[in-house]
């Protein structure tokens, strides 16, 4: 607070007054009582203007996507008889973007009500609230603030999109080959069409056949031929590689003057980080995936070790997603450290999808361990050097192709659906 300017028109009041003591004119008089007064009247004005007054904040939905748009309604009413002027709102959340403030007057018990839109361009968990009121004069002469508890919380998740021409490595059963099978399950491997038999479901039924032939015909399905897959995210900080802070745009809306601020553009950047272009591959793949009615789960090392075991129910791809938008690069553990960890759990029909920055070879060592079982695997690399790094990933990206093991190489601005249509061909 400052009391730089009541302190200086209390000295001009007194000014004043030695004026009118000297001269004797009533001008000085009465305006030594004026600016004497000022600073009293401002300071009473200022604080009955944070009082009297009711917040609600009313959230249309607690879950959002990188690059979609959250809704917030901010209802304030004044219960007071005296009107309430210069009453500034002031957001206390920590959502990137989020600027719910406003400068408002209401009249003697009135209500007003706005509806902000912010673009969510951070995956996490926030904080929605509190809120601050800030109440000042219309001379400047004082400013006060008072917080407003009460707060919600959004969590925003990675982007995802659909992947349609990823394809994956397969993995060998345990009997060796493929089996037909009849069976209450579905598989999303269709092996071949044959006519109705009493008890067949009906969700069986091959509609464009049966218009063919004339009949009833039913879809028969064989083993899913890579059973269970795993995502293995690597969030090693030591793999972490960032872009220059230098090279950070600048948000044009911060500079800009309040009433001058656009919403941003509806446009999603490309990644930071190694880290973040990570999460966004994990994400599309995860959706991806459990759409083919794929057994995914998902496996990552970040402060402890997160493991979501390979499923296809329809909560699968909201726990998948939850805790992406939460986990961060701040592991101490090494992707070698994580296949040794968890090799256990993968059988012969596992596939493995991992993907990872990290281009030390010994990780490559501990997944070879896991070839000789049977178990497939499809690396995707995030090429440091995109992001400012100092390594080549070509040394690496051979030495995996020498093993044939399908793999992608994923640049920053790349779009994904285009980098993961097909895997590389590289000299081994």
């Amino acid at each position: 607070m400052n009391f730089t300017r009541p302190l200086l028109i209390l000295l001009l009041a007194g000014a004043s007054y030695l004026a009118a003591q000297t001269t004797g004119q009533r001008l000085f008089f009465h305006l030594s009582y004026i600016l004497a007064g000022l600073p009293l009247v401002a300071l009473g004005w200022t604080l009955f203007n944070l009082y009297g007054l009711r917040i609600a904040r009313e959230h249309a939905n607690v879950r959002a996507s990188v690059g979609e748009f959250t809704r917030e309604r901010i209802t304030i009413e004044n219960r007071w008889w005296l009107p309430k002027l210069w009453i500034e709102l002031q957001d206390e959340s920590d959502l990137p973007n989020h600027e719910p403030g406003f400068v408002a007057y209401l009249g003697a018990r009135e209500t007003t009500r706005w509806t902000t839109r912010t673009l969510c361009t951070q995956r996490g968990r926030f904080r929605l609230g509190p809120t601050r009121i800030i109440s000042s004069d219309p001379f400047g002469l004082f400013r006060f603030s008072r917080l407003i508890p009460g707060s919600g919380e959004i969590i925003v998740y990675p982007p995802t999109e659909e992947l349609t021409a990823f394809r994956l490595p397969g993995a060998e059963l345990s009997t060796g080959s493929s089996s037909l099978i009849r069976a209450h399950s579905i598989t999303p491997n269709v092996a071949t069409i044959r006519d109705y038999q009493p008890g067949d479901s009906f969700n069986r039924i091959h509609w464009r056949s049966t218009a063919r032939h004339g009949r009833l015909m039913v879809k028969e399905f064989e083993l899913d031929p890579a059973a269970d897959i795993y995502l293995v995210l690597d969030l090693n900080e030591r793999a972490v590689v960032r872009m220059p802070t230098e090279s950070a745009s600048i948000d044009e809306r911060a500079i800009a003057p309040w009433w001058q601020r656009q919403p941003p553009a509806r446009r999603r950047p490309p990644p930071d980080s190694t880290e973040e272009h990570a999460v966004n591959v994990a994400a599309a793949l995860a959706r991806t995936l459990l759409a083919q009615n794929r057994i995914v789960g998902l496996l990552a090392w970040s402060e402890r070790l997160e493991v979501i075991p390979a499923e296809r129910e329809e909560r699968q791809l909201w726990k998948m997603l939850e805790l992406l938008a939460v986990v961060r690069a701040t592991g101490q553990h090494s992707l070698a450290e994580l296949l040794v960890a968890e090799g256990q759990r993968f059988g012969r029909d596992t596939t493995l999808i991992i993907i990872t920055s990290d281009l030390d070879p010994r990780w490559v060592t501990a997944l070879q361990h896991h070839l000789y079982r049977g178990i497939r695997a499809a690396v995707i690399v995030i090429d440091p050097l995109s992001y400012g790094g100092w390594n080549d990933p070509e040394p690496l990206l051979n030495h995996l192709a020498g093993l044939k093991i399908d793999v992608y190489r994923l640049q920053r601005g790349d779009a994904l659906a285009d980098a993961l249509r097909q895997p590389l061909v590289l000299a081994a």
